[in-house]
């Protein structure tokens, strides 16, 4: 059997590197990895790479950035020539980037299984365009493997019979878990102490590509950090834009904020196991908090992934000043509940999946 691994951006590597290393462990299988090249940056790649243990791509199709339709269909064309070349038996795309929707459907067309890892998300909201592209990536799959009883009704919901819906759990939760303790040894940025800083990410265009919304959030981050550090690895999306606004000077003069170039996964890891709170517009990072007992301020007014508002350490605070405060206060007064991690967020999600895989021949 064969089975071609697809990951198009440095989320995917997280959800793939277990997936490749259960595959490791089992006799037979014929296994690759497709980097399509969706977002590449030869210095971040190579980090994640590395720290994750990923090896090199067996096909890189360089297919680079560009509008939505643009991308998907360098995609969708270089992900036909390897489909017709390699003759997979299965191809296995993860999460909801555009490379998860173009190489699903050429698969299909192509009358090749697909498997989508991280099925069933939904945020309800169709501006977003992961949303499209899990919805449409649900919709023609012949396996849906899910994180959460969630994700499983949703899709019963959306008419998914029960046999194409695998509940495994999360593989972005076995990266994590094998890698924890490793990233917890690294050094703190300097002046920096455990438990009395926050970790802020910000990369949405909802929140970054106008003024009108990044200039109040930042604006209420300047203020929080007034009381507690606020550390800021910087997107270079937002990091453009608070240059554009003119308020990158602002950010970095006169408060606590502390903007810091994008570090490689186990650093960034560490330094978010250490933190006494995380404010982020990310869906990755909601996850990783909950398992590692971090409060978590969701910029955002939907989210994918509410199981970790319901049962961990998420809360969606949306982008308004007033509530952003609030709940930074409570959690600096250590009022927020302690959370739980959701079932089968154990580190042997992608066991259960190359099981399952094998199993289907």
């Amino acid at each position: 059997m064969k089975y071609l691994i697809v990951a198009g951006a440095r989320p995917n590597f997280m959800k793939v590197a277990p997936i490749l290393g259960a595959f490791s462990k089992v006799e037979g299988p014929d296994v690759k990895l497709i980097h399509t090249g969706q977002h590449y940056d030869r210095a971040m790649s190579d980090s994640f790479f590395e720290d994750l243990g990923i090896p090199e791509p067996d096909i890189h199709l360089g297919a680079g950035s560009g509008s939505h339709a643009e991308q998907t269909a360098r995609i969708m064309m270089g992900f036909e020539q390897v489909c017709l070349q390699e003759h997979p038996d299965w191809v296995v795309v993860v999460g909801d980037v555009n490379s998860t929707l173009a190489c699903s459907v050429t698969a299909k067309k192509l009358g090749v299984r697909v498997a989508h890892v991280e099925a069933g998300l939904r945020s309800r909201d169709m501006s977003m365009p992961e949303e499209i592209n899990r919805l449409c990536t649900d919709a023609i799959s012949d396996l849906l493997f899910t994180t959460d009883e969630i994700a499983n009704e949703n899709l019963r919901t959306e008419g998914v019979c029960s046999d194409r819906i695998d509940f495994v759990g999360n593989t972005m939760i076995d990266t994590l878990l094998r890698h924890l303790e490793r990233a917890r040894s690294f050094p703190l940025p300097d002046g920096l102490e455990q438990g009395h800083y926050g970790v802020l990410t910000l990369h949405r265009p909802s929140n970054v590509d106008t003024p009108e919304t990044l200039r109040p959030l930042m604006n209420v981050i300047q203020e929080i950090a007034e009381s507690i550090p606020v550390v800021f690895p910087v997107h270079p999306r937002t990091r453009k834009n608070l240059e554009t606004f003119g308020l990158l000077d602002s950010a970095a003069v006169g408060c606590g904020i502390r903007l810091v170039e994008p570090m490689g996964y186990l650093r960034f890891i560490g330094l978010v196991s250490h933190a006494r709170f995380v404010l982020t517009d990310s869906g990755g990072i909601q996850e990783e908090t909950t398992v590692m007992g971090v409060p978590c301020l969701t910029l955002r007014h939907n989210t994918e992934r509410p199981i970790t508002c319901s049962m961990g350490t998420n809360y969606l605070v949306g982008t308004d000043p007033a509530q952003i405060r609030a709940t930074a206060q409570a959690v600096l007064a250590g009022e927020m509940r302690a959370g739980a991690v959701p079932p089968k967020w154990d580190g042997k999600a992608s066991v259960r999946i190359v099981d399952r895989l094998v199993g289907l021949r």
